[in-house]
């Protein structure tokens, strides 16, 4: 089942972002086969300000480990973080 996990970065704390951005990318790595789409949620100045991944994975409870594993979650970076079961419909695959 998808998931999208949504988080929203701490005001101020790109730089938290920026440092622990390699071990963000390592881990999501080790999901590559479950990771359906991933990147950051751009401010209007196109700066980073949060994250979004939409993960195959088995229920809410193993979306939540997920993203409880994550560097930029263990980092404190996120002041909020949703995750909502998600369906694709369009491309059709």
């Amino acid at each position: 089942m998808y998931f999208a996990i949504t988080c929203k970065d701490k005001p101020g704390q790109l730089e938290v972002r920026q440092k622990t951005r390699p071990a963000h990318v390592d881990y999501l790595g080790t999901f590559k086969d479950r990771i359906l789409i991933a990147g950051p949620l751009l401010d209007d100045d196109g700066q980073p300000n949060g994250s979004l991944i939409v993960v195959d994975i088995e229920d809410k409870a193993a979306a939540a480990a997920f993203s409880a594993g994550d560097p930029y979650t263990r980092a404190g970076l996120f002041a909020s973080v949703a995750i909502t079961a998600w369906r694709k419909s369009i491309p059709k695959d």
